[in-house]
C-alpha cells in the first residue's frame, strides 16, 4: 500500500467515491461531503499552493479550530510535498510569530479574524510570510496577503491536475511529512519531523489493535495540531475509509456525540474527568430503588468488564446479571451521553488515574488507555479491549522494541520513531541515541509486557534530604477526591512534600451550597480544608512512603488554566509555569 496519506486519501475516493467522507454542521444539520469531492478538494489545493510557489520540501502552517479546510489544507501542502505545521488555537501572538519564523512557512491558513489579529500584530517579524488564507465565511480583510478560501482553490487553476498526481507519485516514504510542534511543557516547542512512513506504519497498526474499519465513525474536536487528533481525523481516515464529523465547537460536543454517536471516541483524560464528575452527580442523586438498582449494575459491570479485559466473555449467572444490567442501566447511560455504539474508547496525553477508568467500566464503557508522544508518532503502547490491565498503558506495537534503562528511563525503537528535531541537530542528538528514542518519561514493564508510567524524567523532585520522589502517582491519588480538579506536589529542595490544588467548579458550588459558604472564598474555608485534608491523611499518605507523604497543602482560588499558560492545549500542567504563577502561595506553605 502507497506510504503516503495523500495517496492513500486518493485510493479512498477511487474505491468510495459517493461514500460520505466527513460531515460538517450547516444550519443545524450534518452535511456530508463524499470521498470523491473531499479528493478533489485536496488536489486542488495541493494546485493551488503549487501555484503560490510551494515546493517539494517546503513547510505552510494551519492556525484554526477543527475544520475541513484545515485537513484539506494539511493534505493539500503533503501532495505538493510540503510538510503542514499546526499551530494551537491558543497560541499569543509571539508564540504564533515563532512557529511560523522558524518553520519559515511562506503561508498560512487561518480560521478567523482574530486569529488574523494576531499575525497582524507580528507582521513586522515575519519577513518569510507571503500569503495567508482564510477559512470559509470570514468577512472580506482588505491587506495585501490575505485571500479568502474561495480565492486561494481558485489559484489551483493555474497548475495542471497532473502536476499533483506527479507530486504525490515522488513522495519519500522516509521524507519528511508533517512538523508535530511539541507543546512547550518544559520550554519553547521543538518541532517533530515525523516522515510519511512513520504516519502510515503508526495508523495501519493502531487500526489492527483497535479493529478500525470503514465502517467506523468519529467526532473530530481536540487540537488538530496534536498528532494523536491527526491520527483520528486525517491519517486514520484515508488508511481505513471511516467518517470523520466535524464538531461545532467544544461547548456543543455532548450535542454532537449525541447527534453522531460515533463507535470511537477519544478524548484527553480531563475530557473523560469531566464526564465522570457530571454522571456520578446524576448517579449520586438517585434514591430509594432506583439507587440501589444503579449500584448493583455498576457493580456487575465491573465484574463483566474484568472478563472482558481478560479476553472471555461474561456467561453463565455473571452473563445473566450483565444483560439484565444493560437492560435496566448500562443501555439508557450510554444513549444519555451518545455512546450507545461506542466500541473503542481512547485516553492519551497526559495521565489518568485509575479510579476513572474503574469507574466507567462499571457502566459497560472500557477507555483503553495508551502511552506515546508526538516523537514517537503518537501511540507507542495501547490496552487492548481483550487484553487490558488497569493501571498501566498496554503492551507495546509488533514490530517495536522498548527497553528500560538504569535510571528507569523509557526508551523506544521501532517505524514510529520520529526523524528528529527540525533545525535542532543538539536536541535531536540527545534524544535519538542508536536509534533508540530517550522519551524522557520513567516507567516499568510488568512481566505480562505491560508498561507503566512512573512519572517524567524531569518532573523528579530531590527533596533537600536527597530523596528522588515521583509527583504523578501522588498526584493522581491527590486528584481521586471528588472536589479536586488538578494537583501539583511540591518539594524540589525542600524538607518535605507539599501540594497546591485546585477545585472541580461544580463540585465546588454543590459543597457550597450544601454547606452554606461563599463559593469565593470555599478554597479558604476550614470545613473545605478539613475535607481534604482527610482525605490527604486517610487515602494519599498511606499509599505512599513516609518521605513521600504530603505534609502540606494549600488550595488555589481557581483551576489552572491555558490563558494563564499553566495548561498546555490537551491539558498537560506546565510545572514550571504553575511554580511561577504560584511562588507566593508554595512560599507560604513553607514560610
Amino acid at each position: 500500500m502507497a506510504e503516503s496519506t495523500p495517496a492513500r486519501l486518493f485510493a479512498q475516493a477511487e474505491k468510495r467515491g459517493d461514500v460520505p467522507a466527513y460531515y460538517e454542521k450547516d444550519n443545524g444539520s450534518w452535511r456530508p461531503t463524499t470521498w470523491r469531492a473531499y479528493a478533489d478538494q485536496v488536489r486542488q489545493a495541493a494546485r493551488a499552493l503549487i501555484t503560490l510557489g510551494i515546493e517539494p520540501g517546503d513547510r505552510v502552517c494551519i492556525l484554526g479550530f477543527n475544520r475541513p479546510e484545515w485537513v484539506v489544507f494539511d493534505v493539500g501542502a503533503r501532495a505538493a510535498g510540503a510538510a503542514p505545521a499546526g499551530i494551537y488555537i491558543t497560541s499569543s501572538p509571539a508564540e504564533v510569530q515563532y512557529i511560523l519564523e522558524h518553520s519559515e512557512a511562506p503561508i498560512i491558513l487561518l480560521e478567523d479574524e482574530g486569529q488574523w489579529e494576531k499575525v497582524l500584530e507580528e507582521l513586522p517579524n515575519l519577513p518569510k510570510l507571503k500569503h495567508v488564507v482564510m477559512m470559509r465565511g470570514v468577512a472580506p480583510i482588505d491587506h495585501e496577503l490575505v485571500m479568502s478560501w474561495e480565492e486561494f482553490l481558485a489559484k489551483g487553476d493555474e497548475t495542471p491536475a497532473e502536476k499533483v498526481d506527479e507530486q504525490v507519485e515522488a513522495l519519500d516514504p522516509d521524507g519528511m511529512a508533517t512538523l508535530i510542534y511539541t507543546s512547550g511543557t518544559t520550554g519553547p516547542p521543538k518541532a517533530v519531523m515525523l516522515s510519511n512512513r512513520n504516519l502510515t506504519w503508526t495508523t495501519d497498526e493502531a487500526a489492527r489493535i483497535g479493529k478500525v474499519s470503514a465502517e467506523d465513525c468519529s467526532v473530530s474536536y481536540l487540537p488538530l495540531s496534536h498528532i494523536a487528533e491527526q491520527l483520528f481525523t486525517i491519517h486514520g481516515p484515508a488508511c481505513l475509509g471511516y467518517t470523520i464529523y466535524y464538531a461545532e465547537s467544544i461547548p456543543a460536543l455532548p450535542d454532537n456525540l449525541k447527534e453522531v454517536r460515533p463507535t470511537i471516541v477519544f478524548g484527553v483524560p480531563r475530557i473523560w474527568e469531566k464526564m465522570h464528575a457530571k454522571i456520578s452527580d446524576k448517579l449520586d442523586s438517585a434514591t430509594g430503588v432506583k439507587a440501589k438498582l444503579a449500584g448493583w449494575a455498576v457493580g456487575v459491570g465491573k465484574e463483566a468488564m474484568a472478563v472482558k479485559h481478560r479476553g472471555g466473555t461474561p456467561s453463565g449467572w455473571l452473563g445473566f446479571k450483565y444483560g439484565l444490567a444493560n437492560k435496566l442501566i448500562f443501555s439508557k447511560v450510554k444513549d444519555a451521553i451518545g455512546f450507545d455504539r461506542a466500541r473503542l474508547c481512547v485516553t492519551a496525553a497526559a495521565p489518568i488515574s485509575p479510579s476513572v477508568i474503574e469507574f466507567f467500566t462499571g457502566l459497560d464503557i472500557s477507555i483503553q488507555e495508551v502511552y506515546g508522544q508526538s516523537e514517537d508518532t503518537g501511540p507507542a503502547t495501547f490496552n487492548r479491549m481483550d487484553n487490558t490491565k488497569i493501571g498501566t498503558v498496554g503492551t507495546k506495537f509488533r514490530g517495536t522494541e522498548i527497553k528500560i534503562a538504569d535510571d528507569q528511563e523509557i526508551l523506544l525503537k521501532g517505524p514510529h520513531v520520529f526523524l528528529g528535531y527540525f533545525k535542532d541537530d543538539a536536541a535531536t542528538a540527545e534524544t535519538l541515541i542508536d536509534g533508540w528514542l530517550h522519551t524522557g518519561d520513567c516507567g516499568e514493564v510488568d512481566e505480562d509486557g505491560f508498561l507503566r508510567i512512573t512519572g517524567r524524567k524531569k518532573e523528579i523532585i530531590v527533596t533537600s534530604g536527597g530523596k528522588n520522589i515521583t509527583p504523578a502517582n501522588i498526584e493522581k491519588k491527590i486528584n481521586d477526591h471528588p472536589l479536586v480538579s488538578q494537583s501539583v506536589v511540591i518539594g524540589d529542595a525542600r524538607k518535605f512534600l507539599s501540594a497546591i490544588l485546585t477545585l472541580e467548579p461544580d463540585k465546588k458550588a454543590e459543597w457550597c451550597k450544601e454547606n452554606g459558604v461563599d463559593e469565593a472564598t470555599a478554597h479558604e474555608d476550614p470545613k473545605l480544608i478539613a475535607v481534604i485534608q482527610a482525605h490527604v491523611d486517610e487515602v494519599v499518605n498511606p499509599s505512599f512512603a513516609r518521605v513521600e507523604h504530603v505534609r502540606k497543602f494549600a488550595v488555589l482560588p481557581r483551576e489552572f488554566s491555558i490563558e494563564d499558560e499553566e495548561l498546555t492545549p490537551t491539558m498537560k500542567i506546565k510545572r514550571r509555569i504553575v511554580n511561577r504563577n504560584w511562588a507566593d502561595t508554595i512560599e507560604g506553605i513553607y514560610a
